[in-house]
């Protein structure tokens, strides 16, 4: 069986959001939605939907933005303790 980095969806209220794919990533988007719904058994209706867990898992799994996250919000903490 195929290990891909997204699983099944999470059912959500839809947001609109307008962007504009080069064609080759657009096709990939279908191939991927493709795959994971044979394996998954969850077919996806619209690769579209794709966009977001991977911006998400793709996030979730950069440590260089998450060392930078974590450094920004003890910045924040740090400025709330000495003004409060």
């Amino acid at each position: 069986m195929t290990k891909l980095k997204l699983g099944p969806l999470a059912e959500e209220k839809p947001v609109k959001v307008t962007i504009e794919l080069p064609a080759s990533i657009h096709r990939d988007l279908i191939a991927y939605a493709e795959v994971l719904g044979r394996t998954t058994g969850q077919a996806v209706s619209h690769p579209v939907k794709l966009i977001v867990p991977m911006i998400e898992r793709f996030m979730i799994t950069d440590r260089a933005f998450a060392k930078a996250r974590r450094i920004a919000n003890q910045k924040e903490t740090d400025s709330d303790k000495i003004s409060g």
